[in-house]
């Protein structure tokens, strides 16, 4: 299921914050040997600091973080606008409040194969995608725009996860990198659910007192 965690609440939530940044540190700086920084186990940076959403998907029998993405608006902080600008055309400036990003896809290596082989969609990945679409479309988003390389390509194609690609990809350091937009919308979310199995909602109700609690019924 999938937790939504606004991060001016991050204190509440602290075991799941922490299995977040472990998680990515895991991935980002061990795994996939990207230039990010690591603080005390953590991979985190400066758009943590800007009040994202994190959509963190979570075991429903043991409670543990099995992986997370973090949604920002456009209108402020974000990736694209700030680190790989260089991504889009000269004349095109995303910043649409209507218009999301989504960044920091990452997975705990134990879970993130599930109950699928290793190179099809897994119960995880398909369950974050879905999440973000999800919230997206119940506060009215219209779209979300990701950076992405080829590794996060080959899973959109595993998960039939159509996205259009906005400007041309360069290569970021030894990475082939992307900018694309994903419509947050009812035909999205079938089409999600058709290739990956899920037949019904993956967010976790929240608690009455959760501001989100008035988007998720």
């Amino acid at each position: 299921m999938i937790r939504l965690i606004q991060g001016i609440d991050r204190m509440n939530h602290a075991f799941e914050i922490d299995r977040m940044h472990t998680i990515r540190a895991d991935v980002f700086h061990h795994k996939l040997r990207w230039d990010v920084t690591v603080n005390d186990g953590w991979e985190i940076d400066i758009f943590d600091e800007a009040n994202p959403l994190y959509i963190i998907s979570i075991d429903p029998d043991t409670e543990d973080v099995r992986g997370s993405l973090r949604l920002l608006p456009t209108t402020g902080p974000n990736m694209l606008r700030d680190v790989f600008s260089g991504l889009l055309p000269d004349d095109l400036e995303i910043a649409d409040p209507l218009i999301w990003e989504a960044s920091r896809f990452s997975m705990d290596p134990e879970y993130a194969c599930g109950s699928k082989k290793c190179g099809q969609v897994s119960e995880i990945t398909a369950e974050l995608f879905l999440g973000a679409i999800e919230i997206g479309t119940l506060i009215g988003l219209r779209q979300l725009v990701t950076v992405y390389d080829a590794r996060m390509a080959r899973l959109f194609r595993r998960a039939n996860f159509k996205i259009e690609v906005v400007g041309t990809p360069m290569r970021y350091g030894r990475v082939m990198t992307y900018a694309g937009v994903i419509g947050t919308n009812q035909t999205t979310i079938d089409e999600l659910r058709a290739a990956s199995g899920h037949t019904m909602s993956v967010l976790e109700k929240p608690a009455p007192t959760d501001p989100l609690a008035a988007f998720v019924a």
